[in-house]
């Protein structure tokens, strides 16, 4: 059970970093991937460059906080598939900004992609999770979830309440056959992280501050979030794993 062979998998913002890792770790488990992103080139370039290499992978130009797109998705889903084994919750944005810097429509957006949107998402294929009969739902959280590490509070709010939503939609839907987990990394080399790690002092804090000495690489994350997808996880719900290279147990 170490693969995820006739497994039907969903992955937001899968053209990047966390999401793009999670995509080729899935394939290469033997899933059928459908992926999504906004931008309609990065879509096409991955896709293609997967179908050459035999895999089966779709995307779809998509943005997860949008109703009609979330409608999309689910219908394809629906025509191709009939049917879901498992969702990543992966895609995510934020805006650094001291509290009082944010607009409220800065603010709000922020927790529409990250919070809103994986809720959304999750109700929507709800049946067709149910279907599988042992379907999993990962929630990207972040280790901002559970302590500040300067990421600004609205992507903290924003990762918390995942943290809560996995909780009760692991209880909720339990008799479902649907497991609902979340992983919560620690700063990791993606292009989201970019312009904040490419600062100096920034930089030199962060590794200060973890016992392993060094950020962390996607393929790491997506290790994880395949093992919560497999069978092999099959008592496994309801839980948050922290994968920030012991920062958050370091005393220093």
């Amino acid at each position: 059970m170490w693969n995820l062979e006739n497994k039907k998998a969903v992955i937001t913002g899968g053209t990047k970093g966390i999401g793009k890792a999670a995509v080729l770790d899935f394939l290469e488990l033997g899933a059928e991937v459908l992926f999504t992103a906004r931008n309609a080139e990065d879509v096409k370039k991955l896709e293609n460059s997967l179908r050459n290499d035999g895999h089966k992978a779709t995307g779809i130009v998509s943005d997860s906080s949008l109703e009609k797109d979330q409608l999309e998705l689910k219908q394809w889903v629906e025509k191709n598939w009939g049917n879901v084994d498992i969702l990543v919750n992966n895609a995510g944005i934020n805006i650094r900004k001291k509290a009082q810097d944010y607009s409220e429509e800065e603010y709000r957006k922020v927790l529409e992609v990250n919070l809103f949107s994986p809720f959304e998402l999750s109700r929507k294929l709800y049946p067709l999770l149910k279907k599988s009969g042992k379907a999993a739902i990962i929630n990207i959280a972040s280790s901002a979830a559970i302590q500040d590490v300067g990421t600004g509070t609205p992507y903290a709010m924003s990762k918390a309440g995942l943290l809560q939503q996995t909780r009760s939609l692991a209880v909720e839907w339990a008799m479902d056959g649907i497991r609902v987990n979340a992983v919560s990394p620690w700063f990791t080399e993606t292009p989201l992280t970019e312009g904040f790690l490419d600062q100096k002092e920034r930089m030199e804090a962060i590794i200060k501050g973890t016992p392993l000495k060094r950020i962390a690489q996607a393929k790491e994350m997506s290790s994880i979030i395949a093992f919560l997808a497999m069978d092999k996880s099959s008592y496994i719900t309801g839980q948050n794993i922290v994968a920030d290279g012991g920062m958050s147990i370091n005393a220093i």
